[in-house]
C-alpha cells in the first residue's frame, strides 16, 4: 500500500492531548466495523484527533471540562470522501447537457475551457465547490484539473482536505505547453505543498487516449519514487476500448498493465467496460476503482460492474465527477444511485447493501488515496473529519435502521454540521467564514463570460 511520503504531518499521540470537544449524537456510525451503529454515543476530540468513542453518559462523567456539542437526533458519520471530481467545473454546471461523452467533451467543454481557463477561473470554481461539498457533508475530495497550484492554495485557505491531481495531457493547455513543462510544473506543486497536513497529491494523466506511452513511463517512475497514486479515467466508454484496440492492439487496461501502471497505486475512474478477467486483475493488483454512477448514467457511458468488483475484493470508492457532467457534488445522492444501480446491473436486490455504500463513500475513498490510517472512519487516533446528519425530519421517519436511512432516504439538505481536522466548518447549516452571496455573484459573472 501507499507509504508515508504523501501523508503530510503525523498526528500527536492522542493519549498526550487534552480533550476539548465531545460530540454527542443519537447514532454514531463508525464505518469500522462495517454496519455497526452505536446508539446514544459520543466522540471525544483532542484538537484534530479522535480520542474516544463511548456512551454519552460515560463521556459526560469522564470529560467534564470539554465543550459538549449536543447533536440530538443526528447520525454522526465519517466525513464523506469524493473519490473523483473536477471541482473548478462547477462553473460549467449545465453548460452542455444531454450529449454523449466525446461530443460533450470535444465540441463544448474543451472549447469553453480554452476561452476561460486560468487561475481565476480555477480559484472561483473551487471555492464554489468547497461550499457545496461542506453543505453536503463532504470533507475530502480527489481532484483532477488544471492549475493544481491554485487548487491547493484555495483548499488550504479554506481548511478543506484534498488530494490534488497533477495533470498530464499530450496537448498544450493554459497550464503547460509541452510534456516537459507539465512534469516540471507538476513536480514543483508537489514539492510546494508536501508538508501540508490537509493536502496530498496524485499523478493525474487524463486518460489512455490523451497520454502517450513515454509520459506514462515517466509517471510510473514518479509514482514509485514519490509513493503517490496515479488517478486516471479508464474504460469510460465502449468507444474508448475499441479505439485502443485499433490503435494499440490491446484494451486500455492491458496497455496500462504493459506499462507497469496496474498496481496498488492506481485509481481507475469510471471502469464501465470490464471483463471478468480484468476484474480479477484489478483485485489481484490492488487497484482502486472510483465509481461515478450518475455521471456515467447522464453521459450514457455504460454501467460499472460495481457488485462484481465488490465481490472480487476490489477497493471500490465513489465519486461525483465534475459538475459539468453530473450536475452536482451530492455524495448522498451518489451513494443511493450507486446502490440502486448495482442491484439492477447485478439483478440482485442484496447487492451493494447500504452499509457497503457508506463504506465506499468514506473508508474506501481514504484507502484509494493512501489515507486510510488518517480518515474514513470514526476510530481513535484518526483525524476528526466528521459529518452530522439530522434524521428527525418527516422524510426520514419512522427509522428502523440508521444506515439504510442515510443511504436510501436522506438528502444532503439534512447535513447540519461538519468538522475537518477537528475544526467546525459547517455549524447548524451555516458556513462560517464563507461569503455565500459573493460565491453566487461570482458564479453569475462566470456564466456571462462563458455563455456570452
Amino acid at each position: 500500500m501507499l507509504g508515508e511520503s504523501n501523508k503530510g504531518a503525523r498526528v500527536i499521540p492522542a493519549q498526550h492531548r487534552e480533550i476539548d470537544q465531545v460530540l454527542e449524537a443519537r447514532w454514531v456510525i463508525p464505518v469500522e466495523p462495517q454496519g455497526v451503529v452505536l446508539e446514544h454515543h459520543a466522540v471525544a476530540l483532542a484538537g484534530d484527533v479522535i480520542v474516544d468513542v463511548l456512551p454519552i453518559a460515560t463521556a459526560q462523567a469522564k470529560y467534564t471540562n470539554a465543550q459538549r456539542v449536543d447533536l440530538g437526533e443526528h447520525a454522526l458519520i465519517p466525513g464523506l470522501i469524493n473519490a473523483h471530481t473536477h471541482n473548478a467545473m462547477t462553473l460549467m454546471r449545465g453548460l452542455a447537457d444531454d450529449l454523449p461523452l466525446m461530443t460533450w467533451l470535444q465540441q463544448h467543454i474543451w472549447p469553453a475551457e480554452a476561452r476561460v481557463m486560468g487561475p481565476e477561473f480555477v480559484r472561483d470554481g473551487v471555492e464554489l465547490a468547497i461550499a457545496e461539498m461542506l453543505r453536503g457533508g463532504t470533507t475530502c475530495c480527489n481532484e483532477n484539473y488544471f492549475f493544481p497550484d491554485v487548487q491547493a492554495a484555495t483548499y488550504l485557505r479554506h481548511g478543506f482536505r484534498v488530494a490534488v491531481g497533477l495533470p498530464f495531457i499530450e496537448f498544450a493547455s493554459a497550464w503547460a505547453k509541452s510534456r516537459d513543462e507539465y512534469f516540471d510544473k507538476n513536480l514543483a506543486v508537489h514539492d510546494e505543498f508536501k508538508g501540508e497536513a490537509l493536502i496530498t497529491t496524485t499523478l493525474a494523466p487524463h486518460a489512455p487516449y490523451t497520454v502517450a506511452d513515454e509520459s506514462f513511463a515517466r509517471i510510473r517512475m514518479l509514482s514509485d519514487h514519490l509513493d503517490i497514486p496515479v488517478h486516471i479515467h479508464v474504460h469510460e466508454t465502449a468507444q474508448e476500448v475499441e479505439d485502443s484496440r485499433k490503435q494499440h492492439g490491446m484494451r486500455p487496461l492491458a496497455r496500462l498493465q504493459s506499462l507497469g501502471l496496474v498496481n496498488d497505486h492506481l485509481i481507475a475512474v469510471h471502469m464501465t467496460q470490464l471483463t471478468d478477467a480484468e476484474i480479477a486483475l484489478c483485485a489481484e493488483a490492488g487497484v482502486s476503482v472510483a465509481h461515478c454512477p450518475e455521471s456515467n448514467l447522464k453521459l450514457a457511458s455504460g454501467f460499472c460492474p460495481a457488485e462484481k468488483l465488490r465481490r472480487a475484493g476490489v477497493n471500490l470508492a465513489i465519486g461525483t465527477d465534475g459538475c459539468a457532467s453530473n450536475n452536482d457534488l451530492d455524495m448522498f445522492g451518489e451513494m443511493r444511485t450507486a446502490a440502486l444501480l448495482a442491484k439492477g446491473v447485478a439483478n440482485d436486490a442484496s447487492a451493494f447493501d447500504a452499509a457497503f455504500a457508506l463504506q465506499a463513500a468514506t473508508l474506501n475513498g481514504a484507502k484509494a488515496l493512501g489515507l486510510a490510517d488518517r480518515i474514513g472512519s470514526i476510530v481513535p487516533g484518526k483525524q476528526a473529519d466528521l459529518t452530522a446528519v439530522r434524521l428527525d425530519s418527516l422524510e426520514t421517519q419512522p427509522l428502523y435502521n440508521a444506515i439504510s436511512q442515510l443511504v436510501y432516504a436522506t438528502g444532503r439538505h439534512q447535513v447540519s454540521d461538519v468538522w475537518i481536522a477537528g475544526v467546525r466548518k459547517l455549524e447548524n447549516g451555516v458556513l462560517p467564514g464563507i461569503d455565500t452571496a459573493g460565491l453566487v455573484s461570482k458564479a453569475r459573472d462566470w456564466h456571462e463570460r462563458i455563455a456570452g
